[in-house]
This record gives structure tokens, C-alpha cells and sequence, in this order.
């Protein structure tokens, strides 16, 4: 029973992270109208930033962080202009261009992270990011500070985005789009600036996945992005493309089916569990269990 606590408990922080990247992930989706496969390499690109700016700045965390959110955010703004002709269709995803533009895109970030940064050997974070230290410990059942901060993090993050969403005016500009963008346009609703807000609260979601990546893992490769853009994309096909709230449920239990299938199955299966799954859903359900928003 400990070892199952203990595996749940790694897995809600894990699975936290996944719900953030799917969340950034759908909004960019929804409204911007593209499929950006190459986001969680932007978050690691953004690990590398903060990873970088504490290594010259006395490993001091709060500069790490801004330089996270920063790089995210600025990435992010950068790569608009490249998906400009798709955001102007507006009538449907482009799903062969967007995906395309940004594996591409994608592709340049690993190369750069390794070539560019610590001759493309993976970076370890300092003890005063890593929350390695455990706050709480009975038998088998560790919790970290990591742990505590990144489901601390994700539930406060996930919180105020559904409340933007669902209580201002912006998130209600973002869900006409989302439903309908010609009747968006009608209205008044200016696609093209409210996409490039997307991009914002996406790059902004990015930086902070960073910094919870960076928490909990202690150390980032230049393959790590290409390795969870799989997953997110996969739970984003499970819970159906675009549902926000599906997105929520399925990222968390893919977080918990990993690490409980880590504890209890030797080898590296759990990395398959998600793309099995996949597979059997789309044979089921094609359009995903909560079913897509497109």
C-alpha cells in the first residue's frame, strides 16, 4: 500500500505538468487555430535560459524564473509571425501546415540545445531550484518539496486560467473563437490580436511549466522536449483535440498510470502506456473520450 501511495503521489506531480503543457497546448489550438507540436520544446528551451542565467548570476532562483517566463513568452511571440498565414485562414486547422511548421521548428530548438549549451550534455539545476529535500516521510511514502511545489503550482496555474476563461472578457473572446471564429469576426472580435494573446498566456504557461520541470526532474537534455511532446500529444488525442477540461483528467491519470505501472513493472514500459492507450481509443472513440472541440 505505501509503494501505491508513494507511486500516486509521483504521479499527481508528474501529471500536473502534463495538464499544464496540454492546457498551453489546446488554447493554441483552439484559438490561434494551429497545432503546435514543438511547444514542449519551447519549454525546454526555457529550462536552458534559467538554467544559464543562475549559472552566471550565483544560481540566484529568482532570476532563473524570470528568465524562464521571459524566454517562453518571447519564443512564443517569435514563432506568431511564422504561423501568420495560418491564423489568417481562420476557417479550419490546418493541421498539414501547422504541424509540419512547427516539428520544424522544434527540430532547431534540439539542434541548438545541443550544440549551443553545455556541448549538448544535459544540465543538472542547483539545490536552491531542486526541491529534493522530502517535507514529509512515513515508511516508503517520500514527499518532496518539488512534489509539493509542482502540484502547489499546477492547481493555482489551472485555477486562474479556467477563471480567466470563464470570468473575463478575454476568456470569452477566446471561447467565441474557439466555437466559432466566423461568427467571431462578425461580432467584432479581432482574431488576428486575440491569437497573439493566446500566444502570450501560452508562452507564460510555458515558463512556468519550465520552472516546475526544473523543480521536479533537477536536470533537462536536449531531448527531453521531442520525448514529452509525444505524450502531450497523446493525451490531447485520448481526452479529444481541443477539450480543455478533458485535457484536465486525462493528463492527470497519465501521470498516475506512469508512475504506478514505474513501481510495479520492470523496464521502461510506462513510456509506451500512453501511446497504446492512444491507439485503443482511437480505435474505440476517434473523437476522444471527452470528445474534440473542433
Amino acid at each position: 500500500m505505501q509503494v501505491f501511495i508513494a507511486q500516486v503521489i509521483n504521479g499527481l506531480s508528474t501529471g500536473s505538468i502534463y495538464v499544464l503543457l496540454v492546457t498551453g497546448f489546446n488554447l493554441l489550438l483552439l484559438v490561434a487555430m494551429i497545432i503546435h507540436f514543438s511547444y514542449p520544446q519551447v519549454v525546454v528551451f526555457s529550462m536552458y535560459i534559467a538554467w544559464l542565467v543562475m549559472k552566471y548570476t550565483g544560481n540566484s532562483v529568482v532570476l532563473g524564473i524570470l528568465a524562464a517566463l521571459g524566454s517562453s513568452i518571447l519564443l512564443s511571440l517569435i514563432s506568431a509571425p511564422l504561423f501568420q498565414k495560418v491564423m489568417k485562414k481562420r476557417g479550419e486547422v490546418d493541421i498539414n501546415t501547422s504541424m509540419v511548421l512547427s516539428m520544424g521548428i522544434g527540430m532547431i530548438i534540439t539542434d541548438v540545445l545541443s550544440h549551443a549549451f553545455n556541448n549538448g550534455l544535459p544540465i543538472a539545476f542547483p539545490a536552491s531550484l531542486v526541491g529534493s529535500a522530502p517535507v514529509l516521510r512515513v515508511g516508503l511514502i517520500s514527499v518532496t518539496t518539488g512534489q509539493v511545489w509542482s502540484m502547489g503550482i499546477g492547481i493555482v496555474v489551472v485555477s486562474l486560467f479556467f477563471l480567466l476563461l470563464y470570468r473575463t472578457r478575454a476568456g470569452r473572446a477566446f471561447r467565441a473563437i474557439a466555437e466559432d471564429p466566423s461568427g467571431a469576426r462578425l461580432v467584432g472580435i479581432p482574431l488576428l490580436r486575440t491569437g497573439l494573446y493566446s500566444y502570450t498566456l501560452s508562452g507564460l504557461l510555458g515558463g512556468t511549466i519550465a520552472v516546475m520541470f526544473a523543480m521536479l526532474l533537477g536536470y533537462a537534455s536536449p531531448g527531453l522536449g521531442e520525448q514529452v511532446a509525444h505524450k502531450v500529444l497523446a493525451v490531447s488525442i485520448i481526452a479529444g483535440l481541443g477539450n480543455l477540461v478533458g485535457g484536465l483528467f486525462v493528463g492527470l491519470g497519465l501521470g498516475i498510470l506512469e508512475a504506478l505501472v514505474q513501481g510495479y513493472v520492470s523496464g521502461s514500459w510506462s513510456n509506451a502506456i500512453a501511446f497504446v492507450i492512444m491507439l485503443i481509443i482511437i480505435l474505440v472513440k476517434p473523437k476522444g473520450l471527452f470528445g474534440s472541440k473542433l
